[in-house]
């Protein structure tokens, strides 16, 4: 049952960087690629039904870990309380900033409220990013689980690398999501985007998880990496013959590589210390007990069809294209 909520916490996540991604990717690039106030508000507009119903992914991303495995939420929220605060706040600025733009008719209050977009996207996107990338590659904390130095302990090189790997994956994923959902000069513009910074902007990703492998992966992980590269490969060939929807699916291919990468690393272990390995948390260890591990089993395969099948729909009825 352990086994299970790790692998069902690993999809929330994978679910939440898929969706949150390309709404994070179209405000920062609010600005970018929206040279008129049209354009612009075509952008928000292709994110406008959806952006609310993608941050429900990390609500239950991070409850199911509080309730499945709260040693795991404990020690990972402890060592990261500053970073996931600087990440709520840019979330709480960025949510007031879509529903506040468009209630002032004048160029300096939507100028204001697009800087509040594209700054609130950015520091989530790194905050999410750095945080992840925290828990698979480890953390500073003791025999007891507590961290030891800073709130900021854990920023290296590689767990920075983290936070440029989905901060250039989402700029990617939201151009290419701007080239699916939109028409005109704003499409091409997205696409051409998205051609010329693919290849930089996938690189840390594609970096991180070769980290994560070199450290603690196994043969078949490293199977999953090399498919990711390929999925991204084909993701650029199928963007430049202008097939923006192949393109944005195999970039959730290439994130689901790197995500099962990333965990399968990390398991069984669900928080490395890089103190002793031997203070690592493992998820025998953070798990709750069994009774509860069932009933969140059950309230889960009725509560998560539900979810799928109302924000599927969502999707479906905001599915056409939208124009300046």
């Amino acid at each position: 049952m352990e086994t299970f909520w790790f692998i069902a916490i690993a999809v929330l996540w994978l679910g939440y960087l898929f969706l949150e991604g390309f709404d994070f990717g179209v405000g920062m690039l609010l600005r970018v690629l929206g040279r008129e106030e049209s354009d612009r508000r075509a952008m928000l507009t292709t994110i406008g039904p959806v952006w609310d119903g993608n941050e429900v992914w990390l609500i239950v991303a991070a409850g199911a870990t509080f309730a499945a495995f709260p040693g795991w939420y404990a020690g990972l929220f402890s060592a990261g309380y500053l970073p996931m605060l600087l990440v709520l706040l840019a979330l709480i600025g960025r949510g007031v900033a879509l529903e506040w733009r468009g209630k002032v008719n004048t160029a300096r209050w939507r100028a204001t409220w697009d800087a509040v977009i594209a700054a609130g996207s950015l520091v989530a996107t790194l905050g999410v990013g750095l945080l992840l990338s925290w828990n698979v590659l480890g953390v500073p904390i003791d025999a007891d689980g507590n961290r030891i130095g800073s709130p900021f302990a854990a920023l290296r090189w590689d767990t920075a690398l983290g936070a440029l790997a989905f901060t250039g994956f989402a700029l990617v994923h939201g151009a290419v999501f701007l080239a699916l959902k939109t028409d005109g000069p704003l499409r091409h513009r997205a696409r051409r985007f998205a051609l010329v910074f693919a290849p930089v902007g996938l690189a840390p990703l594609v970096m991180l998880a070769v980290a994560a492998q070199v450290r603690s992966g196994a043969e078949w992980t490293w199977l999953v990496v090399f498919g990711g590269f390929v999925a991204a490969v084909f993701a650029w060939l199928r963007l430049n013959m202008g097939r923006e929807g192949q393109a944005f699916g195999l970039l959730g291919v290439t994130l689901a590589a790197a995500v099962l990468a990333l965990f399968g690393a990390l398991y069984p272990n669900v928080l490395p210390s890089t103190v002793d390995p031997n203070y690592s948390l493992s998820i025998v260890e953070a798990a709750s007990s069994p009774y509860t591990l069932t009933v969140m089993t059950w309230v889960a395969a009725f509560g998560a069809p539900a979810v799928l099948i109302y924000q599927g729909w969502t999707y479906w009825v905001f599915r056409k294209r939208v124009t300046a």
